[in-house]
């Protein structure tokens, strides 16, 4: 029987259980082995304290440890920790919506360098989310006498920069860390919501950058390729879009690109040429029929035909048509960019590109 895939909580959910933790110490004088965290899809979940400690009067931090469950996650088993302050309030500075919240990035977070992220340059990156529910756990410790306090919040994470190696933070200008994410508080094992939200980060840094052709590759191999035939088109112009070809299409034309270029290895190729909305998903066998039946049509020739059916995969595919059958390549490279036009719509120009296994471009509608 198929094992059940176990759900985590996000970075920014962390940042609240610290956040809760700390303050209860200040307020009760007694560190809490766990709290219980509002999401932001309204559910509840209790996080264990990792560490504690008051350091004077009014002041605590405490710590998290980050679970992603079974989602395979850089920041999985990451410490996330928050440093809080309280304070009494002035008379005539009080809040009648609640106390004064200030949150601010410390060791560990990334500092958000450039536009198009929900997080404008200069601040922390703490997205929205997180600093609702941080917000959130502040107001349920403190209840109705909120009003008479400010509370100043760093949230920092001990091995950040290292982990911040191991993102695309960089490549968006978040700089010095990792961004404190999340925009229901849980992390569903393999939902893809993260690579989708880091796409549409990019895209967004991208045309706020004041890019108006972006270059989609399917991973750090084929953006390597893609970086070399353009090597005048800054990094942000180049964005990985994974499996996501419908979705990042999509994303581009709302925001507006001019021209999106389609830079694949042969494998994706055919199934995008297949108008496969998440390439991941395609089933070999169907695709190498489809590519079988389209060198039938074109090269009348039964035998390559026959021998493509065969093959074990698109790179075999690839090798049997090799140079002798250029029109063939040819028309999976024009059929990528009539399905990628019916994703983008008829505003965005789309140029494809198909690289050989050794980088070497065969096929490019640019000409």
């Amino acid at each position: 029987m198929k094992k059940k895939l176990r759900s985590g909580f996000t970075t920014g959910t962390s940042a609240a259980a610290a956040t809760k933790g700390a303050l209860r110490l200040i307020v009760e004088g007694r560190k809490p082995s766990a709290v219980n965290i509002r999401l932001l899809t309204g559910d509840q979940i209790t996080i264990p304290i990792q560490r504690c400690r008051s350091e004077q009067e009014g002041r605590a931090e405490c710590s998290v440890i980050k679970d992603a469950g079974d989602d395979p996650d850089v920041t999985h088993k990451a410490e996330i920790g928050a440093r809080v302050s309280l304070k009494k309030t002035t008379a005539g500075s009080k809040s009648r919506s609640g106390p004064t919240v200030v949150i601010r990035g410390g060791e560990g977070v990334g500092r958000v360098t450039r536009p198009g992220l929900e997080v404008p340059p200069g601040q922390p990156a703490i997205n929205p989310g997180p600093r609702k529910m941080i917000a959130e756990a502040v107001d349920d410790v403190l209840g109705s006498a909120g009003t008479d306090f400010s509370v100043n919040i760093e949230i920092f994470v001990p091995r950040g920069r290292e982990l911040a190696r191991k993102t695309l933070n960089a490549r968006l200008g978040i700089l010095d860390g990792i961004s404190i994410l999340g925009t229901t508080g849980v992390v569903r094992p393999m939902s893809h919501d993260a690579f989708i939200a880091t796409i549409r980060s990019a895209l967004s840094v991208a045309r706020a950058s004041g890019v108006a052709k972006v270059v989609l590759t399917t991973g750090r191999r084929s953006e390597r390729f893609a970086q070399q035939l353009w090597p005048n088109l800054g990094e942000e112009g180049f964005v990985q879009m994974g499996d996501f070809f419908k979705m990042s299409l999509e994303a581009a034309s709302a925001l507006d690109f001019e021209r999106v270029v389609l830079a694949v290895f042969f494998g994706k190729a055919l199934k995008m040429a297949r108008g496969v909305p998440h390439t991941h998903a395609a089933k070999a066998s169907l695709t190498l029929n489809k590519l079988a039946e389209w060198s039938l049509a074109l090269t009348g020739n039964r035998e390559l035909a026959n021998k493509i059916l065969a093959a074990n995969t698109a790179r075999h595919a690839f090798d049997i048509i090799g140079r002798d059958y250029p029109e063939v390549i040819a028309h999976v490279g024009q059929r990528i960019v009539q399905s990628a036009q019916l994703f983008a719509g008829k505003d965005v120009e789309i140029q494809a590109v198909i690289f050989n296994y050794k980088g070497q471009v065969v096929f490019d509608s640019g000409g």
